[in-house]
């Protein structure tokens, strides 16, 4: 935070910047000796009519926080706080909306169009708060319930004034996210801010503005969706609506396409002065800014997904793409010819290699025995890193698991929700060398326009709020890297989840056994659905043959059949049914359970390996037991797991040598909970390195007058 952040506004706003703050609601005007913080006292860059948090620079208490945070001493005095203080305030306000209700029960339209003007007015007076706020909740309940035949219960007006309040609400699967997120979503932009609403895909993303387009409507509200493919003019169209639906990486990229034109139109004063003098602008923008922006499944996108950068890049040229291709070949070739441990050695868990003295010594007589063309070969800095790449993508990179391959392009799958990703690419070449491996046409090396990481976006909204089933686990790290305070919503009614003793199996050909046993007793037997969770395309496919020999009818979802995941997951309730499906996390689809099925238990979760966060274990389980529905869980393991192997193999054997029976509850928790802090801290570290990254590469652009 700057010196600046502290004084009167007009002290610190340009003429322009003044104008344009004085036409914003007060919802967005951080108030007088508003506390330090990123999202309260970080400078807003209103210089522009393109809205966005400038970039905080944090005083020494901050610093020591991150520094803390960053050797794993974590903020316990967040944890000092006690959580049914937070729920307690969140309940007084859907209770005092509830006192509205009789009277907006009884209203004809015309009434209640009045008394929507009235909260509009009200809402841009006093901005999101008080007595304002609790009318604008019972308003939207009472049209939620006309337009949509849904009544919000009060859990869902929680959690929406949780969000105005720009925290992260925790809400278990099943408790209604979408429409909390709608009342959310509706409340600002009647208070006059745009709002994005940020899902996971596409498909969520057009659902969910066309499910709630008619409550939108009938408030007096606009809503788009923003879905990939669309034109430039489509897309500008689209965010100039009240509302918009769009998919992280939609808006992250669109943000990055308008940080290129800012940079190649002249800059933000020239934008800004064309745009009041009603002149069309050198090079039209899409986004208006970022000022309030909702983010769905926020664990998945502010962390799984926050590992890499996001990069906007153009195509290079064909004649680099072929010399890149040689390149690759070549290095594949080479590294078939090098012995593990004698010229290199892996490292599994981070997915790296280091070639050893006695493979660069190698590595150059091979060189020097075949004389290459490219010279990269004649440097050894050049030869030792596509050698380690080249390792890399045989070893840590296999299909079925990380990639697919779809008319003969290689296809990334998303580790974190088993969706494919069918635009983006591994950068430094390494999607080039797996594409040489699996025998495609390379795609062409491509440069880098802008890039940002979703930490230095997200953080950029004025107002940033978000929404999960899975956040604790955490929470100290939303807290320092967005400044999310997180709020657990109570459940609507009180989970029936029966969670059985986990199993751990020697390898996985036993586990794919007694997993297809398990859901033959299960569906065959009593009459359950059951759901079987696999981390990948290829474990998906394992159980599937092994249940189709036993002559076990089942549906299979992976990133095969990704298209048609909503009528897959919409039939997982039913009686008998068995469901394979990869990672379950943002599925957006909730599992209605069939006739009877509640009587016999409900549906039956199976999760068939433990992925790196709990959390995502637990959305798995999240699927059974909804909203008060009976519903089971357990878990199948093998010690040959990826996770298990990487990171508590030695562990894991011990236990299995300990008890030749088969171990006990808590042996098998410990080799998980060791398993998952390990990779757990792993991947923050990575994450933190990212980050770091980013700001120096935005310090080098700034410097070379390129885009961010």
């Amino acid at each position: 935070m700057t010196p600046s952040a502290t004084r009167p506004t007009g002290q610190r706003l340009s003429t322009l910047g003044t104008a344009l703050r004085s036409a914003l609601p007060p919802a967005l005007l951080p108030p007088a000796g508003t506390p330090r913080g990123l999202a309260a006292a970080a400078p807003l860059a209103l210089d522009s009519a393109y809205a966005e948090r400038a970039e905080p620079h944090l005083l020494w208490p901050d610093k020591l926080g991150q520094a803390l945070f960053n050797h794993g001493v974590y903020p316990l005095w967040r944890r000092l706080w006690p959580e049914r203080l937070r729920v307690a305030r969140l309940a007084r306000v859907a209770r005092a909306a509830a006192a509205h209700e009789a009277v907006l029960r009884d209203a004809d339209t015309a009434a209640l169009d009045a008394r929507q003007r009235a909260v509009r007015a009200a809402l841009r007076r006093s901005g999101l708060g008080g007595a304002a706020l609790a009318e604008t909740l019972a308003l939207l309940r009472e049209q939620a319930w006309r337009t949509l035949g849904q009544r919000p219960y009060d859990v869902q007006l929680m959690g929406a004034t949780a969000l105005l309040q720009g925290r992260l609400a925790e809400m278990a699967t099943g408790e209604g996210k979408s429409l909390t997120a709608a009342l959310a979503a509706a409340a600002a932009a009647l208070a006059g801010l745009p709002v994005h609403v940020v899902t996971v895909s596409d498909y969520l993303a057009s659902r969910d503005a066309e499910a709630y387009a008619s409550l939108y409507t009938a408030l007096g509200l606009r809503v788009a969706s923003v879905v990939q493919g669309q034109p430039p003019a489509e897309r500008r169209a689209a965010y100039q609506a009240d509302i918009v639906y769009c998919s992280n990486k939609e808006l992250a990229f669109d943000y990055l396409r308008d940080r290129v034109a800012l940079s190649s139109g002249g800059g933000r004063i020239p934008m800004a002065v064309a745009q009041l003098a009603g002149q069309v602008a050198p090079t039209p923008l899409l986004l208006r800014g970022l000022h309030f922006v909702l983010v769905d499944e926020a664990d998945s996108v502010f962390i799984d997904e926050a590992r890499t950068p996001l990069i906007l890049s153009a195509e290079h040229g064909d004649a680099d793409a072929q010399a890149q291709a040689t390149r690759c070949a070549t290095a594949l070739a080479l590294a078939a010819q090098l012995e593990p441990e004698r010229h290199w050695r892996g490292f599994e868990a981070e997915r790296r290699v280091l070639l050893l003295p006695g493979g660069e010594a190698r590595l150059a007589v091979l060189c020097a025995a075949e004389p290459q063309d490219d010279p990269v070969w004649l440097s050894a800095r050049g030869r030792r890193e596509l050698l380690q790449q080249a390792l890399v993508a045989v070893l840590y990179y296999h299909l079925d698991q990380h990639y697919l391959v779809s008319d003969g392009k290689v296809v990334i799958v998303d580790e974190s929700t088993g969706r494919v990703m069918p635009d983006r690419a591994w950068e430094a070449g390494l999607h080039q060398m797996i594409e040489i491996k699996e025998g495609c046409t390379p795609t062409p090396r491509r440069v880098t326009l802008a890039r940002i990481t979703y930490q230095r976006l997200f953080r950029r909204a004025l107002l940033l709020a978000g929404m999960t089933g899975t956040a604790r686990e955490v929470a100290d790290e939303l807290w320092q890297v967005y400044r999310l305070p997180i709020v657990t919503v109570p459940m609507h009614r009180p989970p029936q989840r029966v969670v059985g003793p986990p199993r751990l199996l020697r390898d996985a050909a036993a586990k794919w056994q007694v997993v297809a046993e398990r859901a033959q007793a299960l569906a065959l037997g009593q009459g359950r659905p059951v759901l079987i969770g696999t981390r990948s395309v290829e474990a998906s496919e394992q159980i599937s043959q092994v249940l189709s020999e036993r002559g076990l009818v089942h549906a299979l979802l992976n990133a095969r059949q990704d298209a048609d995941e909503a009528a897959v997951i919409a039939l997982a309730g039913q009686p008998g049914r068995i469901t394979v499906a990869t990672n379950m996390a943002g599925r957006g689809t909730d599992i209605g359970l069939g006739k009877g099925v509640a009587a016999r238990g409900g549906l039956h979760v199976i999760l068939t390996e433990c992925h790196a966060s709990a959390r995502i274990d637990r959305q798995l389980f999240g699927r059974g037991a909804r909203q008060g529905d009976p519903g089971s869980a357990e878990m199948i393991l093998a010690a040959d797991d990826e996770l298990l192997r990487a990171h508590a193999g030695a562990l894991v054997q011990h236990v299995l040598t300990a008890w030749p029976e088969g171990p006990p509850r808590w042996a098998i928790h410990g080799a998980i909970a060791l398993a998952q802090a390990v990779a757990g801290w792993r991947e923050a570290r990575q994450r933190r390195a990212t980050l770091r990254q980013d700001v120096r590469m935005d310090r080098l652009f700034a410097f070379t007058g390129t885009a961010e």
